[in-house]
């Protein structure tokens, strides 16, 4: 453990983790207003469909995929902050079905006021973390700010011909989430005091996950799209996946995972405000059961850091898929499919 078992990290900032994002709404106005890129026929991926990385050709065999995220602390312990930090960039590699290969720190801290070894620890876990994903830190670069921030820029590769985005789901596909949902409640409860110890190391856990294996294992399958879950919540990505491939998806509330308190901490009003924006950014696209109360649309809209995948692949192939992730130690579950509803849209029952 970090000097941050006296120094509590959450308490340095306003907001945490990926809830710390600038709103999909806002966000979506400021893009409006930039002025097209000129076409470039190798730039494979990039602003159109609000995907997880941009992704570059470089010759007909090889692609790199580059992806940033940086954001405050959303844990106490600033290894553990690090950890989560970079498994959270990493991800985004990961989602595009790419390898991550470098990565560059992203630092600002209070150099000042909290002990360098702080920021040691911080660095420290972020570099265990790139160790077991077998990424290379090249460097990185650091400014002195009051509100200490941490993340990576991550480069990746990948075939050109087997680039994942979020957009091409198919009508009859499935739609599989490899990780639970709810962290945004639990670390606004953490911040709060009102997890325990375990309830700290389980959300924690769920962060460092790499999706490491969930992307290896999706590469053996006839995947027509991917995302990770993050910031905007699940019915936010699942909602650009829906606009990106022209299609309207249906999700199963009950077999969405979700971390075991979340329901219940969320009645308690530990609910962060980006999953509040997320809702609200959502609330024209989204139609839910009656049987799904307030806080059960907020827990479905719930801003995520370091979450899991979103895939989307053909009915005949999922149950497979999800017996070798569960084989290889990853928990997934079928939360939905792809169906020829409204374009765009996102039926919740």
């Amino acid at each position: 453990m970090s000097n941050s078992e006296t120094v509590k990290l959450t308490t340095l900032t306003t907001k945490g983790g990926c809830g710390c994002k600038i709103g999909p709404a806002d966000l979506s106005e400021v893009l409006r207003s930039l002025p097209p890129s000129p076409h470039d026929p190798n730039l494979l991926v990039g602003l159109d469909t609000s995907d997880d990385a941009g992704v570059y050709k470089l010759t007909e065999d090889l692609a790199i995929v580059q992806t940033l995220d940086f954001f405050t602390p959303i844990v106490d312990d600033a290894y553990d902050f690090g950890q989560i930090a970079a498994t959270n960039a990493i991800s985004d590699v990961y989602a595009m079905g790419g390898k991550p290969i470098t990565a560059l720190n992203i630092v600002a801290f209070p150099i000042a006021n909290l002990e360098k070894s702080i920021l040691s620890a911080i660095l420290r876990g972020a570099g265990d973390k790139l160790i077991e994903a077998g990424v290379t830190l090249v460097g990185g670069h650091s400014i002195d700010d009051q509100e200490p921030k941490f993340g990576l820029a991550v480069t990746g590769t990948v075939h050109p011909d087997k680039v994942r985005t979020n957009a091409g789901a198919q009508i009859g596909d499935k739609l599989v989430l490899t990780k639970p949902i709810g962290v945004g409640i639990y670390t606004t409860s953490l911040k709060n005091g009102l997890l325990s110890d375990e309830e700290v190391k389980q959300v924690t856990t769920v962060m460092t996950t790499l999706n490491k294996t969930a992307s290896e294992v999706m590469s053996s399958y006839d995947v027509h799209a991917a995302t990770d879950v993050t910031g905007f919540g699940l019915l936010g990505h699942a909602t650009e996946m829906a606009k990106a491939s022209k299609v309207s998806i249906h999700i199963v509330a009950n077999d969405v995972p979700v971390l075991p308190r979340t329901k219940e901490l969320a009645e308690a009003g530990k609910i962060p405000g980006g999953t509040k924006n997320n809702y609200a950014h959502v609330a024209d696209d989204v139609t839910y059961s009656d049987e799904l109360d307030q806080i059960d649309r907020y827990i479905l809209c719930d801003a995520v850091t370091s979450g899991g995948l979103l895939i989307s692949l053909p009915a005949n192939q999922v149950n497979q898929m999800i017996r070798e992730l569960k084989e290889k130690g990853v928990n997934a579950s079928i939360i939905g499919e792809v169906t020829n509803g409204q374009e765009g849209k996102i039926i919740v029952e």
